[in-house]
This record gives C-alpha cells, sequence and structure tokens, in this order.
C-alpha cells in the first residue's frame, strides 16, 4: 500500500483531468445548479406577484426535459413509425429527425433575460423611433378572462417592430411565447430570441413529421396556460392591408389541445405605423410577385447604424405615430357554445373581422388615402378638407390624431412624407412624387378596409 508508483507526467494530467471532471459532475455542478435554481426560483416568484396572468412551469422548464417530453409523445412516436414506413428507413433514423426538429422548435426562456433586459429594450427602441399610442383596450374585458384560460394574442403583421411593441405593452399582464419564422435564426439573434421564449417555426412545413412535432409542441403549451402571440396571415403584409388568413397554428391551438382541458380566449390585436422600417423591401417584393425580401442583419445594422448617425449630428427625429388597439376578447368555449358547426376557418373569419375594427387611424395612412384618393395635386386646404372627411366617415375607428386636430394631423403626415421623399409640394400643390405611388397606396391600404366595412354596413 505505500509503495511509490511511477508514471509519465502526462498520464498523471490525464488522471487529475479526470478526475476533477468526475468531482465537478458529481458534486460541484449539481450544487450549483441548485443555487442558480433556487435564486431563479425566487426571481420568478416576485416576477409573478405583478404580472395579471403568472408565467407557467412549462415556460420554465429545463429546454432539454421538454425535447424529451415532446419527442416521447405518443402522437410524435405515431408520426415517427409512419415517416419511417412512407420512406422506408428505420424508425432509428426516423426519430433522430424528430429530435432535430424538436430542438428546432423549442425554445429555453430566461425569466431574467425576457423581464431585466427585454422589456427595457423594447420600451426604449420603441420610444426612440416613434410616439407610441396605445389605441382601444377595455381594461373590464381583460379582467374578466378567465384566470386559468391560456390568452392567446392575434395579431396583424405590419413590421418586425410588432414582436418589440406588443412585448413592452404587454408586459404588466404576462410573458409571451411568439411563434417566430426562419429570419430569427440568424446568429447572435438565435439564441437571445429563444431564450426570450419564442419558438421557431417554418413557413414551409418540411413534411408531416415535422407538422407533428409542431402541433404537438403547440398542444402541450396551450394545455400548459402558456401565454401566445401569433400572427394568423403568417407574414409580413406586402401591400399594406390585411392579408389572407394561414390557418396552421390557429389549428394546432384549436385541435391539439385536450378537450376537457382549459379555455382558449382568443385577444385581437392590431398595429399600424407612420412608418414602417422594412416598406421599401416588401412593397419591391410584392411587386416582384414573390414573398422573398433580404431582410439579412446586414440591413437592419446599416439602418440602426444610419439612424444613430443622424442622431449624433442632432438631425434625428422620431418616425411619427405607431399605436397598437386591443379587440374584444374571444373564448374558444363561448365560441363553440355559439357556433357548435363552425370551423376553424370560421373562427379565423371572426378574428381577423376583430382585428379590422380595430386598427389604429394615424395621420401617414390618412394622408396617403386623401392622396391616392384625389388622383391629382391638391393644396393644403383641400388635402386638410379630405383628411377631416375621412375621420368624419370614420366616427368608431381609433384615431390618433396629434393635439386632437385634424388639421394638425394633416400637416403631420405630410411632413412625415415629403421629409421621406414620397410626396411633393410645389407652387402650392402637393402630388405623389413619380415613382412613388405603390408606397403612398402602402399606407393608404392599411385603412382601407375600414372604409369597405362602413360602405358594406351603409
Amino acid at each position: 500500500m505505500g509503495r511509490v508508483v511511477e508514471m509519465p507526467l502526462w498520464a498523471l494530467i490525464v488522471l487529475v483531468g479526470f478526475a476533477a471532471v468526475t468531482f465537478a459532475s458529481h458534486f460541484l455542478f449539481p450544487s450549483v445548479r441548485w443555487f442558480f435554481r433556487r435564486r431563479l426560483e425566487r426571481a420568478v416568484a416576485r416576477i409573478n406577484e405583478r404580472l395579471e396572468r403568472p408565467i407557467q412551469p412549462f415556460k420554465l422548464a429545463r429546454r432539454h426535459d421538454m425535447i424529451q417530453r415532446l419527442i416521447y409523445d405518443p402522437e410524435v412516436l405515431r408520426a415517427v413509425t409512419e415517416h419511417a414506413r412512407a420512406e422506408g428507413i428505420p424508425e432509428s433514423v426516423a426519430f433522430e429527425r424528430a429530435r432535430r426538429h424538436a430542438r428546432e422548435i423549442v425554445p429555453s426562456f430566461s425569466a431574467s433575460l425576457y423581464f431585466g433586459f427585454a422589456i427595457r429594450l423594447a420600451k426604449a427602441l420603441s420610444r426612440s423611433l416613434y410616439h407610441v399610442r396605445l389605441g382601444h383596450f377595455d381594461e373590464a374585458a381583460f379582467r374578466g378572462i378567465d384566470p386559468e384560460a391560456t390568452v392567446v394574442f392575434v395579431m396583424n403583421h405590419r413590421s418586425n417592430m410588432d414582436y418589440v411593441l406588443v412585448t413592452w405593452l404587454a408586459a404588466e399582464r404576462s410573458a409571451l411565447s411568439y411563434a417566430v419564422g426562419e429570419w430569427a435564426q440568424i446568429w447572435p439573434l438565435s439564441r437571445m430570441i429563444r431564450a426570450m421564449g419564442a419558438y421557431f417555426i417554418r413557413r414551409r412545413a418540411d413534411g408531416a413529421l415535422y407538422s407533428r412535432v409542431l402541433a404537438r409542441y403547440v398542444g402541450m403549451a396551450t394545455d400548459a396556460g402558456v401565454t401566445q402571440a401569433i400572427f394568423p396571415e403568417g407574414g409580413l403584409s406586402l401591400d399594406g392591408g390585411l392579408q389572407p388568413l394561414k390557418l396552421g397554428l390557429i389549428k394546432y391551438i384549436v385541435e391539439e389541445r385536450s378537450p376537457d382541458g382549459r379555455d382558449v380566449v382568443f385577444v385581437p390585436v392590431a398595429l399600424n405605423y407612420d412608418r414602417v422600417f422594412e416598406d421599401r423591401l416588401l412593397v419591391a417584393a410584392g411587386q416582384s410577385g414573390g414573398r422573398r425580401f433580404p431582410a439579412r442583419i446586414s440591413v437592419i445594422a446599416g439602418f440602426v447604424l444610419g439612424q444613430a448617425w443622424l442622431w449624433l449630428r442632432g438631425r434625428y427625429h422620431r418616425h411619427g405615430y405607431a399605436a397598437v388597439s386591443f379587440g374584444a376578447p374571444l373564448s374558444l368555449r363561448e365560441f363553440r357554445r355559439r357556433e357548435p358547426v363552425s370551423e376553424v376557418r370560421g373562427l379565423a373569419r371572426v378574428l381577423m373581422a376583430r382585428i379590422g375594427e380595430v386598427v389604429p387611424v394615424l395621420p401617414v395612412p390618412l394622408v396617403a388615402r386623401a392622396l391616392t384618393e384625389a388622383g391629382g395635386a391638391l393644396d393644403r386646404a383641400a388635402l386638410e378638407a379630405r383628411v377631416a372627411a375621412t375621420i368624419a366617415a370614420l366616427p368608431e375607428a381609433h384615431i390618433h390624431l396629434p393635439r386632437d386636430d385634424p388639421g394638425n394631423a394633416a400637416r403631420r403626415g405630410l411632413q412625415l412624407m415629403c421629409g421621406r421623399g414620397l410626396v411633393e409640394e410645389r407652387g402650392g400643390q402637393i402630388r405623389i412624387v413619380a415613382g412613388r405611388e405603390a408606397m403612398v397606396t402602402y399606407y393608404a391600404r392599411s385603412i382601407a378596409h375600414l372604409f369597405a366595412d362602413a360602405a358594406g354596413d351603409g
């Protein structure tokens, strides 16, 4: 026992290294994880005290555990077997594909990042870029929502700023779980976005196995009461107006939930802007007949640097108004009681109609509509008269006017559009700049459905 054993130095280093790793993995790491887990639980408890809808345990589960739970779900295992049979591959290979899909979809929510960083950043960014206005919001209706129900915010999609605005404005109510597309998988955004609770989805479903894994994740989150935010249009509006519905996520929420589980309450949310930062890219994509546009990280970084340069030179101004309105909540249980034979498409139509009803009306869309309707040049008095007539034709709309003055709204909208080179004023006449007609129409279309609805009501 007391004999001296000689060994090479490299072997001693390897032995000590293995011993250190074993000690850390069996004694040190569990203790560290327990320490930070306790701190996290206390922090979440403090956050939940001020939230109307507390963060659900499902959202706080370890990502590895959620992935395991998802891929061993009976429905997913059945889809794995069917996929293996259809593709003529071993089930183990199909199972690994399901695991990859699950790893791509499942988020890793961090309460400290969401409430300690993301909310502050969203607030600062929103206020630095826009004059932010909260439009219609029925506090009593929101407080009347069943505390045990799963809340799903259903929104129109105008800009990638939608995520930022709604995250901030809903911060006192709950932490939102967004469905985000492939654009968000760009490094280094992907890790931060996943930590904020977002789950990635492919706009073009990659076969039945991927669809089943995604559907089951959405179903699990819905059953667990996770507050979600979805865009039923499926992508950014290319022409500025409300887009045709895509039923994917709404269908998963409705059909993948447990029949005897929680109620689901859909909250319509409508957003509008005096300036959409992606407008030129979106209009160009719409004119080309496709949906592809260069929303690369370099494009975003270039815009941010340009705005910072203007600020440093003292020439920076905010880009008009950004407004968010909340429509009347719709309980899935109540909807099915009233319309027992209605399909998911009928539910989606009702939700989109409620979104359309509360789209905010802002100065730039008002001026854009007046100019496109005129079809020619207008003087300032005629423009202000048209804007005032437009406002009078929409008594039920949620209109945001500087100083509650239609004339001031017309002047403000005109100033913003002239500053961007969309319209010009020469010889006392205001007209759309040649070649910018599509851009002006883009903003006019954001409120065009309100006039169609008014005409239908009449």
